[in-house]
């Protein structure tokens, strides 16, 4: 592939500088070994089909994730920790029509606990929000490059065990947010705090940030049996948030200004919407992965090499 981009007068030039960039850590490595590694694993790793399968067991566990965390609230011991949940996963949505239908269900849920199906939905939840995890799992094994893989069972406890660990992470960053809004609030009647609303949501977005932050490293570093070779807050997961950012912005601007799918498919159009973004993110999460793993391959092929010129020497 190189000694053929090279024959290009004009790539010949970027090549040569991406070449002459080291990557620290991995003598003899340039930055051009790692886009070459990585657009392969994107281009031959069919990127959107698992992520379509992502997105799909994804939006299936997305609600039941809603009911086993409605559920837990009860047992928050914080005064109005519903309302300000609710309020939370408003502002993550990508337009108001589908934070609209996002408000239907989670208040139907939340008003009508509907008797004996509580303690089913609730095991059922538990069990489809765990699927939707080994569903991100199994979209990270499926990767071009060789990785180690679990057995079916080991993947699944994995996947049960983060599932709870997320859910855990959300109530905690619902919880913080309350807590320093109660903070700023009471800094403001002191006279210290003026613009409550500008601090309220500098908050706000910190918090988010370093959730999701804090979310995507524990599936990069426990999703597969080599993530724990990158540091837990590795380059992948960088790289993801800042895609994620990008995303979020554009496709408000695009669902604002542009599309048109509620005029086109009625109601049936915000589920669209949902769709289609959480199969962007999907995407997003698994450009990331590659990523990392295509720094491991190189740190392996690093050693490779190291050995190769002791064994010789």
């Amino acid at each position: 592939m190189q000694v053929r981009l090279l024959k290009i007068p004009f790539i010949k030039w970027f090549i040569r500088f991406f070449q002459s960039i080291k990557i620290p850590g991995l003598e003899g490595m340039n930055l051009f070994n790692l886009l070459e590694m990585y657009i392969s694993g994107i281009i031959k790793g069919a990127l959107t089909s698992r992520a379509g399968s992502i997105a799909f067991s994804f939006f299936i566990a997305l609600f039941p994730f809603a009911l086993f965390v409605l559920t837990l609230i009860p047992f928050v011991p914080i005064d109005g920790f519903q309302d300000d949940f609710m309020s939370f996963i408003f502002k993550v949505m990508p337009s108001k029509e589908s934070s609209d239908a996002v408000s239907y269900v989670l208040n139907d849920i939340a008003n009508n606990k509907y008797g004996e199906l509580l303690s089913f939905g609730f095991i059922l939840s538990i069990f489809l929000m765990t699927n939707g995890v080994n569903a991100i799992l199994s979209g990270f094994e499926f990767t071009y490059h060789n990785i180690e893989t679990r057995t079916v069972m080991r993947q699944y406890i994995v996947s049960l065990i983060m599932s709870l660990v997320l859910a855990f992470l959300l109530l905690l960053t619902v919880g913080v947010i309350i807590f320093l809004e109660f903070f700023i609030n009471s800094l403001s009647r002191q006279g210290i705090v003026g613009d409550v609303s500008f601090w309220i949501g500098i908050i706000q977005g910190t918090i988010l940030l370093l959730m999701v932050f804090v979310a995507i490293s524990l599936l990069y570093y426990f999703g597969t049996r080599e993530g724990k070779k990158t540091s837990f807050f590795s380059p992948g997961t960088i790289f993801t948030i800042l895609l994620f950012i990008i995303n979020f912005k554009i496709f408000q601007i695009y669902i604002e200004k542009f599309a048109q799918y509620n005029q086109l498919y009625g109601s049936i159009g915000t589920i669209l919407v949902i769709m289609l973004f959480i199969w962007l993110n999907s995407i997003i999460l698994l450009l990331g992965f590659e990523l990392n793993t295509s720094l491991l391959k190189l740190q392996d092929k690093n050693k490779e090499k190291q050995m190769a010129k002791k064994n010789n020497i």
